[in-house]
């Protein structure tokens, strides 16, 4: 597929030259920090140097003293509470989080995770329906219910309290819960705005502690875990989540709960995770348990303090985890094969796909899929309780819900955000929303936007990347939205020895510059370059720098994102 290549824009010089001389580095560097907001050396320490310090005081969320109270009042009294939380990996972690740190200091609580299929996503009649038959009185619902305005009120009428965690955009309305912590509220003075589900679950425990004298330690225990859930819910790795991650990844790397070390064991990497390895080792695994069978799996294995528990749990959990794959595949083989057999399906702006016999839970999976090989607007639909589902995903810059809004009139409901949504129709409706959605899409998408872009922030020589510059590009990490792994440019480089195809399309090489030392690439899913870049003739790529380890020997490789003979 052919990318563009998009430089970013120029910035203050002046601003960029002092900032290195503060910090005794290169001028590249200063001017990746000055692209993240980072402009004077107090703020460049913050990020270099995080620190649990600079997490904010949890009483500054809208609701946050409400709900404390009310979680004292009900230990106090020994109500039934329960923790209820989405089956998808915040959701799974925030109820592990808040359930275990409870359960280590009250017993009289359960958890609740909705079921997949039946109930769908967030806060459910049939959850509500259990606690009121099972004597609950206060639901702790996380990663969930800033929209569930209707499920509230029905929960008041059986005298059942809720507190809402959540992380999602509000409606016009906040629901008629005992207290509502969401920091995207709109008279919400959080500082920081975009925590996970289980980063506000996080928050609630961290207010907890401090007004009962419990020690930080505590809540400290779960850091993991919400590090899992900032990685895999997409959420910003800035600000307070970039606290959050860091100190995750270490206690994930260093000191893990059970639960997560044995996931981590079942993943087949025990050490050295990064964020990126949290998203492709650890995050599939856990949302297997939910899309296959039970997400209480997830959770009974995040929660566990047996080792032999979490083995069970863990070998359970990657086995379902391969079933995923094996639906996975096979949808996208079919889907894939349904548009390589049509010309009207190739031709469009937008891919719609619908097989009745699809499993659900990998539809949203699939749409990913078939939105990197074709780039553009995708749907994949299958029938679910009598209608038909599906899962959306977009591409950069093209607004997936809006285009959404202009099918409404077929849609019996949908829900989501600019890049990705889920919806439901009925059956009749399938063919027509094929080509609304085209049309939508058609009329409202731009060329630029059918074409995937690499964004490059600097250009350099192969002779800058020393042990220095590594090592100051090593402490931009944790990487991840809002604070991506840094992309570079280096023009004019030539082969040192021969490329290698590995796998089914990936090159394996090294590259050099005259005077610069060789360094080793990996460039994924570029096998179509091999005949050009055997030709000998000098290119350009562009790459993000990392550090491979191999048998214990670290060295800089270079991750290539685009090559141009």
């Amino acid at each position: 597929m052919n990318k563009r290549w998009a430089m970013r824009p120029d910035i203050s010089e002046e601003n960029v030259k002092r900032l290195a001389a503060e910090l005794n580095i290169d001028t590249v560097l200063s001017k990746l920090l000055v692209d993240r907001g980072i402009n004077t050396y107090d703020e460049a320490r913050w990020f270099f140097r995080p620190d649990i310090r600079h997490l904010h005081d949890p009483f500054l969320m809208a609701d946050m003293e409400k709900a404390v109270s009310r979680i004292e009042l009900a230990i106090s009294r020994n109500e039934k509470i329960l923790i209820y939380g989405d089956y998808d990996v915040d959701g799974t972690t925030a109820v592990s989080t808040v359930y275990g740190f409870f359960s280590e200091r009250y017993n009289n609580l359960d958890y609740y995770i909705p079921d997949r299929y039946n109930e769908g996503y967030g806060i459910s009649t049939q959850g509500i329906d259990f606690a009121a038959a099972n004597g609950f009185s206060l639901i702790i619902a996380l990663d969930c219910g800033i929209k569930s305005i209707d499920k509230i009120d029905y929960a008041n009428t059986l005298g059942i309290d809720f507190i809402i965690c959540d992380h999602h955009t509000c409606g016009d309305t906040i629901p008629a819960a005992v207290a509502v912590l969401d920091p995207k509220r709109p008279d919400c003075p959080y500082p920081y705005k975009e925590l996970s589900g289980c980063g506000v679950g996080f928050k609630l425990l961290q207010a907890y502690a401090e007004k009962n004298d419990i020690p930080f330690d505590e809540v400290m225990a779960y850091i993991d875990l919400a590090a899992i859930s900032i990685a895999c819910d997409i959420v910003h790795i800035t600000g307070e989540n970039r606290v959050l991650a860091y100190f995750g990844l270490q206690k994930l790397n260093n000191n893990p709960c059970i639960g997560v070390k044995t996931l981590m064991e079942v993943a087949g990497k025990s050490s050295g995770y990064t964020i990126s390895d949290i998203v492709f080792l650890l995050g599939p695994r856990i949302n297997a348990a939910g899309r296959i069978d039970d997400a209480k799996h997830a959770v009974q294995l995040l929660m566990a303090c047996d080792e032999n528990e979490a083995k069970e749990k863990g070998l359970l959990i990657n086995v379902k985890n391969l079933e995923r794959k094996e639906h996975d595949l096979n949808i996208t083989d079919e889907a894939l094969g349904m548009i390589g057999s049509n010309e009207v399906l190739i031709n469009r702006k937008s891919t719609v796909v619908f097989n009745e016999r699809w499993h659900k839970g990998v539809i949203g999976i699939v749409a990913s899929r078939l939105t990197e090989k074709y780039y553009r607007p995708t749907v994949v639909l299958t029938r679910s309780n009598g209608h038909v589902a599906g899962s959306a995903r977009s591409v950069f810059g093209y607004d997936l819900y809006e285009a959404l809004c202009g099918c409404s009139d077929l849609l019996i409901q949908f829900g989501g955000h600019k890049y990705a949504a889920g919806l439901t129709m009925k059956p009749e409706n399938v063919e027509a929303f094929m080509n609304r959605f085209e049309e939508v899409v058609s009329s409202t998408i731009t060329a630029e936007q059918l074409v995937q872009q690499i964004n490059i922030d600097a250009e350099i020589t192969l002779n800058q990347i020393d042990g220095k510059f590594f090592r100051v590009l090593n402490q931009f990490s944790p990487f991840g939205p809002g604070n991506m792994s840094p992309v570079f440019l280096s023009r004019n480089v030539q082969l040192n020895g021969t490329p290698a195809l590995v796998g089914s399309n990936h090159i394996k090489m090294s590259i050099m510059q005259p005077g610069s030392p060789a360094f080793d690439c990996i460039a994924f899913n570029h096998g179509e370059c091999l005949e050009q870049l055997r030709a000998g003739q000098p290119f350009d790529v562009c790459y993000s720098i990392e550090e491979n380890i191999w048998r214990d020997k670290r060295s800089i490789q270079l991750n290539i994102k685009g090559i141009r003979c």
